[in-house]
């Protein structure tokens, strides 16, 4: 199980760098930290932003790219220990309501109408017999 918690992300990301800058014996590079993690460009990107906001991490100009180095450490314990749900599994949560809110609706429609047609059936019968009996 992977966890989805930006604290225990961070955590991650921070052990990396560091084993990354001892291994290499230079700050990483995001790429490698991103290869290392098999993490997509873009996800390591955005946890690097958003590590990068916290002061967490940092960046050293390089000759070719940026290198990552640990910042303030510490500020890892600040951040949310419970586990964020994505917007994609919000937007699905509204969804499976909004749907689920249809089936009701769709369902009580369907109750009015077999209601309906048991009363006309009940009147239609009642006016039959009625007929019935005067003849």
């Amino acid at each position: 199980m992977k966890p989805n918690d930006l604290y225990t992300t961070a955590h991650l990301f921070v052990a990396t760098v560091r084993v990354l800058d001892h291994r290499d014996g230079a700050p990483p590079a995001l790429e490698a930290i991103c290869r290392m993690l098999n993490y997509s460009d873009e996800k390591g990107s955005y946890l690097f932003n958003r590590l990068k906001e916290q002061g967490i991490v940092d960046t050293v100009k390089s000759g070719f790219n940026d290198r990552i180095v640990v910042g303030d450490h510490l500020a890892i314990e600040e951040l949310p220990r419970d586990t964020e749900e994505s917007r994609l599994e919000q937007e699905l949560k509204k969804f499976k309501k909004g749907k689920d809110a249809m089936k009701e609706k769709v369902a009580s429609i369907k109750a009015q109408q077999d209601q309906k047609k048991r009363d006309l059936f009940a009147e239609i019968e009642k006016k039959l017999k009625q007929k019935v009996v005067k003849k």
